[in-house]
């Protein structure tokens, strides 16, 4: 399998258990010219913006741990360019999730206001 597919099995993985957290999904890989955002959920009353990571060694830290503050600095971004392009869901409280897997066990890790946009 490669790396792309993994990549989605990631994704949908952790779409499936948002989902089962009673998430609504607002928008799945969501591209502007300033990044990507894997997941854009709305659960309860808030706007959540998810990067999913995943790892199948720990030999360059965890998964979580590769959301260094530049990828937070992109997806805050691209964040950004979403909330105005979408004013209905504007107004409504953000948070940045982190939804980290890991390749050996299958574990998956939901870390609920994993940054904010003033770090």
């Amino acid at each position: 399998m490669d790396a792309r597919q993994r990549g989605t099995d990631a994704e949908e993985l952790a779409w499936q258990h948002l989902r089962a957290q009673g998430a609504k999904l607002l928008h799945r890989n969501f591209r502007s010219r300033r990044g990507e955002i894997d997941l854009i959920v709305q659960d309860r009353d808030s706007v959540v913006f998810v990067e999913v990571r995943y790892r199948g060694k720990p030999d360059y830290g965890s998964s979580a741990e590769s959301v260094d503050s530049r990828k937070q600095q992109r997806l805050i971004a691209c964040a950004q360019h979403y909330l105005q392009s979408n004013p209905q869901v504007a107004r409504l409280p953000c948070r940045f999730d982190v939804i980290a897997i890991d390749g050996r066990d299958g574990s998956l890790d939901w870390i609920r206001n994993a940054f904010d946009s003033s770090e």
